[in-house]
């Protein structure tokens, strides 16, 4: 992938490359976090249904969030 096929955005605080049009199911893909988790881009919740339609943008900040568990 050449750097202008590219946009970069932010998954909890790394940089990550990923083609135009990639979408938030493709970032959790990339990083392969298994459920359950929560995911938010620019800190606005994403609702699990829209993770395959939710087109990223260059610079998203996309944070994946794993419940801990215990007590």
């Amino acid at each position: 992938m050449s750097e202008t096929n590219t946009i970069t955005v932010l998954i909890n605080q790394a940089p990550f490359k990923l083609p135009p049009n990639a979408t938030l199911q493709d970032a959790v893909q990339c990083i392969g976090i298994e459920p359950p988790f929560a995911a938010a881009i620019n800190l606005q919740f994403v609702p699990k249904s829209q993770y395959a339609s939710h087109v990223l943008q260059t610079n998203d900040q996309i944070e994946l969030i794993s419940p801990i568990t215990g007590g």
